[in-house]
């Protein structure tokens, strides 16, 4: 079985620059402590890592 990621907003993104709320949209998340859960892929590392400062991040 493929791991999870338990990803939650953590931060706004008000003033924050625009690819960065892209990438929080990308991810699903639209509002503060909204937590979703992703396949556990490059890519959404790729975005996690990108958004760190933002999000929290648990194994699921």
């Amino acid at each position: 079985m493929a791991n999870k990621l338990e990803i939650t907003l953590n931060r706004s993104v008000i003033g924050r620059p625009e690819d960065q709320r892209a990438t929080v949209k990308a991810l699903g998340l639209k509002k503060i402590r909204q937590t979703v859960i992703h396949e556990d892929t490059p890519q959404i590392r790729g975005m996690v890592n990108k958004v760190s400062h933002l999000v929290a991040v648990k194994e699921a």
